[in-house]
């Protein structure tokens, strides 16, 4: 009797690496997998994944965009810039003067100054 011997060679598709957390850390990684059901793995993953977003833009803005925020960074660095009390103030209507007053009252100014 022959006997058929076939291997299969499967592609890995992960990488498997070694963390050293602190013991309060690890109990705290122990205590929100069992509440929410799911694995260290599954827990570190989703860590490193929203670091990673915070860290680096989704978007890249376009070479034009680049060269407006340097402007507008220079601009406010020389102070031309207009506060949020005084825009608001601004884009009121005349009739509308009620605004005004809770924006400046909260800002901690009188009614009309910007």
């Amino acid at each position: 009797m022959a006997t058929l011997s076939i291997t299969l060679k499967l592609m890995r598709t992960t990488n498997t690496m070694t963390v050293s957390l602190s013991p309060a850390m690890t109990k705290e990684l122990e205590r929100v997998r069992k509440a929410e059901h799911r694995t260290r793995s599954e827990l570190i993953r989703e860590a490193l994944r929203q670091y990673i977003e915070s860290r680096s833009p989704s978007v890249m803005p376009a070479k034009a965009e680049f060269a407006a925020i340097r402007r507008g960074r220079a601009a406010f660095a020389r102070g031309d810039y207009v506060s949020l009390t005084a825009l608001e103030h601004d884009l009121e209507t005349p009739g509308d003067r009620t605004g005004a007053r809770r924006v400046a009252k909260a800002a901690g100014q009188k009614s009309g100054t910007r």
